[in-house]
């Protein structure tokens, strides 16, 4: 066996055969990431070499990186790695739009389309990988370009689920796209403010429907139909909304999903000044409108759409397991199909190659709570 001075060793690290403390006792199965608690508890026993037949594994395209908390290797899959390629990718694109917008230049709507059009059909390909992506992988700080997507990833999902015809979701889509818009001609200072507005500030804020209308529709030349989504997208279910103080159906359906993806995305995305919610703890917040804000039967198709419990979310379940929420189930919310994280022995599966268990078929276990996955990567640590 070889010799490996702890000095050497690191979270994270594996290896091709088992490491052992000594001839009998097993620090670290082959494979297996070493945790930072086992070198303490190496070093506290003045301990100074362990022993292996095995050689460093050496992690390639970034996945199971050290510096990565136990969550996010978690989500670190190739799957994830093309839907990161995939949104950085429009991301950028759209980036160009905005700024082009502030600058008040003409808009190429092809380009506009063209994203548009692929989020449709990725989607319509794959949503799983796409939404758990925006909801638990993205992990900068969101502004309106990330707003913007999330929110047009959502609303077509929504859209999906209440068989809207191809050409309804496309003006949907572009209208989720586009809702915000105006935000881009109100001076930085105040659409960027991380601290409490001023009276004056709010109304101005408050114009920007009406600004991102003007821009869709005269600038852009959209269809009335996507202006007034886009301008009806902040006003309220009970009437209390703004720039019109319009109520119920008087808004039009494309301005109610709108309104609930935008709310959904903004309580789940980080901001600058203050951290996100998690996905359960953001759709029990929506749920708990009581017909105030949003229409109740949007409400109930996405909850359709995401599920109580939306994929990706981390979950505690009855037997003390804790699993990732890979696929919902429309019939029965709360039972979503999961894989295991780390079992009830406390087994870990940092290469998400743990248990499936489908909730709805096994009856002796079911979702105890939401993790948030900050308390798992202390988890995945201590």
């Amino acid at each position: 066996m070889r010799t490996i001075p702890v000095g050497d060793l690191k979270p994270g690290q594996r290896y091709t055969k088992p490491v052992f403390v000594d001839d009998d006792t097993l620090l670290v199965p082959e494979s297996v990431p070493l945790k930072e608690k086992e070198i303490k508890r190496l070093e506290k026993w003045g301990i100074s070499s362990v022993k292996t037949d095995g050689s460093l594994i050496r992690e390639t395209s970034g996945l199971h990186d050290p510096g990565l908390s136990f969550f996010q290797r978690a989500f670190s899959s190739p799957d994830q790695k093309k839907v990161k390629d995939f949104y950085e990718g429009l991301s950028k694109r759209l980036n160009g739009i905005h700024q082009k917008i502030r600058d008040q230049d003409e808009c190429d709507t092809n380009d506009i389309d063209d994203i548009v059009g692929q989020l449709v059909y990725h989607l319509e390909q794959n949503s799983k990988d796409i939404v758990q992506f925006i909801l638990y992988g993205f992990q900068g700080n969101a502004g309106p370009v990330e707003n913007a997507l999330n929110s047009t990833i959502l609303a077509i999902l929504v859209g999906f689920n209440l068989a809207l015809p191809k050409n309804k979701v496309v003006n949907l889509a572009t209208a989720a796209l586009l809702h915000d818009v105006g935000m881009l001609r109100l001076p930085d200072e105040i659409s960027g403010k991380s601290g409490t507005l001023t009276d004056q500030e709010i109304q101005l804020i408050r114009t920007h429907p009406i600004h991102s209308y003007k821009i869709v529709t005269r600038e852009m030349k959209y269809t009335e139909e996507i202006g007034v989504a886009v301008l009806q997208h902040q006003e309220r279910w009970d009437g209390n909304g703004y720039p019109k103080k319009i109520s119920g159906t008087d808004i039009i359906l494309p301005a109610r999903i709108v309104s609930v993806v935008d709310s959904f995305e903004a309580m789940v995305s980080k901001r600058p000044y203050r951290t996100s919610m998690i996905g359960y703890t953001a759709m029990r917040t929506i749920l708990s409108d009581n017909a105030r804000r949003f229409d109740p039967d949007i409400l109930k198709v996405f909850i359709k759409t995401m599920g109580i419990y939306p994929i990706g979310s981390i979950v505690l379940l009855s037997d003390a397991s804790i699993a990732r929420v890979i696929e919902i189930n429309v019939d029965s919310p709360l039972k979503p199909r999961v894989k295991v994280i780390i079992d009830a022995e406390g087994k870990e599966f940092p290469d998400d190659d743990g248990p499936v268990i489908d909730l709805h078929v096994e009856k002796s276990v079911f979702v105890a709570k939401a993790v948030n996955p900050n308390e798992l990567g202390k988890k995945g640590e201590s």
